[in-house]
């Protein structure tokens, strides 16, 4: 049976950016994910973790790919999401969402980030 599984605004400081002090002051980013996920009887009807993702192994999958520096955002949503999908085969398809809080542009602006979505290959 699919159901969803999201990580709402999970908060990790890195270094992602294209400016000399993005790339080694950082900034906090939040981490929204969405992922569909193929259960097994064994999580509803006998409470096992095995039968699916655990929301925990997914959080440390994330904070541990951001700390890798990218300069774009893109770049890092894409790693993101490649190596939940190859760590975690019942997820079917995700949605991950990645906000840099007050990006350094000249203005104020609360955050701004991209969003990818990918599946799980057939």
């Amino acid at each position: 049976m699919l159901i969803q599984i999201h990580l709402n605004r999970l908060v990790v400081h890195a270094c992602h950016g294209v400016y000399p002090q993005e790339q080694s002051v950082g900034a906090d980013f939040f981490v929204t994910l969405l992922c569909d996920v193929d259960v097994s009887e064994s999580a509803f009807e006998d409470d096992l973790i095995d039968g699916t993702v655990s929301y925990g192994d997914l959080a440390r999958s994330i904070r541990d790919e951001m700390k890798r520096p990218s300069h774009l955002l893109e770049h890092v949503a894409m790693r993101v999401g490649r190596r939940l999908l190859r760590e975690q085969p019942r997820i079917r398809h995700l949605r991950l969402r990645i906000e840099k809080q007050m990006p350094p542009i000249g203005m104020l602006l609360d955050g701004a980030g991209v969003e990818i979505e990918l599946s799980a290959p057939v």
